[in-house]
């Protein structure tokens, strides 16, 4: 028998959760033209430890404020310290990196196909079965990724590729080994403390390949875009996803994960003047399908 989530005990409180899940995908869709701004004038490695270090504040501040237990034990610490790596640190800095190189709305498309890499990660460390929905979603977003980047190759191997794509699979990674050590940390801790570890390995990188920090002198725009990714893109949204996971069913959470390219493409058309191709377009629709048939697979289960 399938077990009901818990509920909020309102429908007020469900509506309440459904708008966060909204602000959450502009908070994280927004967050790629502020980077896309700041990089202008931000090295890539100071950009991503200063936005990093700014939202592990917020987010520690407001669930303190919240109440929220952040207690982390000690058998468990290493493996938060290793999905900060690869979840916040490595993500991080390699899409940073993808956008420095190549147009952010193909950025976009790729990093959201991490979806499709925690399924094969599922296969590969906690065995699970690559069933029949899993392998149309696989076969769909390896078509919607030929069609994306082949016409790119024309001119040579395009490193913003690369980037994205490794951001993409180190994020996949980070989430599935955290089920694959049993990390039972309550959800907002791991995501604060990931941030913060996460931070340290950003500065670990800005000091060895930048040097010292240099915040200023830069821009307005760069000054506002760093401070929407801090606050908002980063500590805001991570605040956000959590409330938002006890709220609602993860179902209808997961959502906001879909909701967050769309709005992404969307501002990098109208805000950065981007002109995808129709290769984009297919792309990103066959990979978006790839990456909603695995998202909303519990509810094919339910079913």
């Amino acid at each position: 028998m399938v077990q009901r989530q818990p509920d909020s005990g309102s429908t007020s409180g469900a509506g309440t959760a459904r708008l966060l899940v909204v602000l959450l995908a502009f908070a994280w869709g927004f967050m790629w033209i502020a980077t896309a701004t700041a990089l202008r004038d931000i090295a890539p490695w100071t950009l991503r430890m200063a936005g990093t270090g700014l939202g592990a504040a917020v987010l520690f501040i407001a669930a303190k404020a919240a109440g929220y237990d952040l207690t982390v034990p000690r058998r468990q610490r290493f493996h938060v310290m290793a999905g900060g790596f690869f979840n916040v640190g490595a993500f991080h800095i390699l899409m940073a990196f993808s956008q420095l190189h190549g147009a952010t709305s193909r950025t976009v498309i790729i990093a959201y196909t991490m979806p499709i890499w925690v399924a094969v990660f599922s296969v590969l460390l906690l065995h699970e079965r690559l069933d029949r929905l899993r392998t149309i979603a696989l076969t769909l977003c390896v078509a919607g990724i030929v069609i994306l980047v082949g016409p790119l190759f024309a001119d040579g191997f395009p490193a913003f590729v690369l980037y994205a794509f490794t951001g993409a699979v180190s994020w996949a990674f980070g989430t599935v080994y955290m089920k694959w050590q049993h990390v039972t940390v309550p959800p907002l801790a791991n995501a604060a403390w990931q941030l913060l570890f996460g931070f340290c390995f950003l500065l670990a990188g800005t000091l060895i390949f930048e040097g010292v920090p240099r915040l200023w002198p830069i821009s307005t725009s760069s000054i506002l875009a760093l401070a929407y990714i801090g606050l908002f893109g980063v500590g805001l949204a991570h605040f956000l996803w959590w409330s938002i996971v006890g709220r609602l069913s993860p179902l209808t959470a997961s959502i906001g994960a879909l909701l967050v390219p769309v709005v992404g493409v969307s501002a990098s058309i109208v805000l950065l003047g981007e002109r995808p191709t129709l290769a984009d377009g297919i792309g990103f629709v066959l990979i978006f399908a790839a990456a909603a048939s695995v998202l909303l697979r519990p509810a094919v289960q339910r079913r």
